[in-house]
């Protein structure tokens, strides 16, 4: 299986882009990924590592994933800029960089992905946190698991067994 593992974040506070520890023991996770993922990001690596070599510098294990020329990390700010430019070039608007977080999510609940792997590939604390936070996606999810459900359970309850599966209630009728 292939991953990524997350161990350290990048914070930009007052202009100086820093490494630092995840928030939480939750956040730093080995999240599984596609073999497509994992074929792109060989190749890119590869156009990284010619790159290095032209501009004089060797490739290290440590290098960066997505970094500037030098090899420092992506002013977040820039990321976030471009990523938006980009956007609007392909006819979506308002759409955020860590939007794509949500969207991994609606896709993986919406295709049947258990609540809990999702919710250790984002790094949330609880289940509930993502079941919370993803709930209008479920919303439309229940009618399609009750027809999954009504397609393994029998036909119908025969009449002649109706008194079992219903109180009896008697009802008192008073005169006024």
């Amino acid at each position: 299986m292939q991953s990524i593992s997350v161990s350290r974040t990048l914070y930009k506070r007052k202009g100086v882009c820093q490494f630092t520890e995840p928030k939480t023991s939750h956040s730093r996770r080995r999240v599984a990924m596609t073999p497509k993922l994992a074929l792109f990001l060989r190749e890119y690596r590869a156009e990284r590592e010619s790159l290095s070599l032209h501009l004089g510098r060797m490739p290290t294990l440590d290098d960066l994933v997505f970094a500037n020329v030098e090899g420092k990390p992506l002013d977040p700010g820039v990321l976030s800029h471009t990523f938006h430019r980009i956007s609007v070039q392909a006819g979506l608007k308002d759409v955020r960089f860590h939007d794509l977080r949500h969207t991994f999510a609606s896709l993986m609940l919406l295709r049947g992905a258990k609540p809990k792997v999702i919710s250790e590939a984002l790094g949330h604390s609880s289940v509930a946190f993502t079941m919370d936070t993803y709930s209008h996606i479920i919303e439309g999810m229940q009618e399609d698991a009750m027809a999954l459900l009504d397609e393994i359970l029998p036909a119908g309850v025969a009449q002649k067994n109706n008194a079992y599966l219903t109180p009896k209630v008697d009802i008192m009728l008073s005169k006024n």
